[in-house]
């Protein structure tokens, strides 16, 4: 009788999610995996939205998308054979494309429908014969429907990204109170990863002040890395590129390279803390 083959690392799967539109979660999704990819981690990206900027954003354009989200959410296709290269090494998406703005009313019947991309991710980690995983990082729409309830459900934690302008905080109320709904009803184990602060301008005392009032009112969840406002961030999409394949030695390439490595540390700092062993 054969051996069993030795499970694989369990990913940490994390949402990336905020109902505000305009406040980086693509950007975030793009440019935070890519780096982790740089150091040596794997991960996969989730393309929940149905405009599939993360898919385009990284160099899988829309004749290269084979399955997508939405057959493994609304079909019963393979979390596996979805998964699809990029032009990062390390680094998978699922990626999207227009259909998936129907799968609310293709699910509506579905009592199980918060559980679809939960369901999809488990079968897959459980897999014995996939490669080794390090994160899952789902890009949410930028609204709380049924896609970004099935990334909560689906999640470990989520991570928010919070633009550094007036209404940062308008609608994070919100989103918090559907993160306390998910966990309540859905995904008791949900947590909050941290929150992100975007598009920084140093130059700009209002961004020095939300900023410090994020920081007032969220304490050590607020990542100490913030990610500046930068042209080369925003030029990099139209290449399909991320910004660290784009231009390196910019500021939004080390920015981000710096919160990736926050991230992995937080990683290992709570599974030392798990197992009851010094960080």
């Amino acid at each position: 009788m054969q051996d069993k083959l030795p499970r694989a690392r369990a990913p940490r799967v994390i949402a990336i999610a905020n109902q505000k539109g305009g406040v980086g979660k693509t950007t975030t999704a793009i440019n935070l995996g890519t780096a982790l990819a740089a150091i040596k981690q794997k991960v996969v990206i989730v393309d929940l939205d149905p405009q599939g900027n993360a898919s385009t954003g990284l160099g899988v354009p829309p004749s290269a998308r084979g399955l997508t989200v939405f057959d493994l959410i609304v079909g019963d296709d393979r979390f596996a054979d979805a998964l699809t290269p990029t032009v990062v090494p390390g680094l998978s998406i699922i990626p999207s494309d227009v259909l998936l703005s129907g799968a609310e009313l293709e699910l509506a019947n579905d009592n199980r429908r918060s559980y679809k991309l939960k369901r999809s991710i488990e079968d897959y980690v459980s897999d014995t014969r996939r490669e080794p995983i390090d994160y899952i990082l789902i890009d949410c729409p930028p609204s709380l429907n049924v896609l970004t309830v099935n990334a909560l459900t689906a999640s470990d934690s989520i991570l928010v990204p919070l633009q550094c302008e007036f209404f940062a905080l308008e609608g994070l109320t919100q989103l918090l109170k559907t993160v306390e709904r998910v966990r309540g009803h859905l995904n008791s184990k949900l947590d909050i990863q941290g929150l992100v602060l975007t598009m920084y301008d140093g130059r700009n005392n209002l961004s020095a002040e939300v900023a410090a009032d994020v920081r007032e009112h969220f304490g050590d969840k607020v990542y100490k890395t913030m990610i500046p406002r930068n042209v080369r961030v925003s030029e990099a999409p139209s290449v399909g590129k991320p910004v660290l394949l784009y231009d390196l030695n910019c500021s939004g390439s080390k920015a981000y390279v710096a919160l990736a490595k926050e991230v992995v540390r937080q990683e290992r700092d709570r599974k030392a803390q798990e197992e009851g062993e010094p960080a």
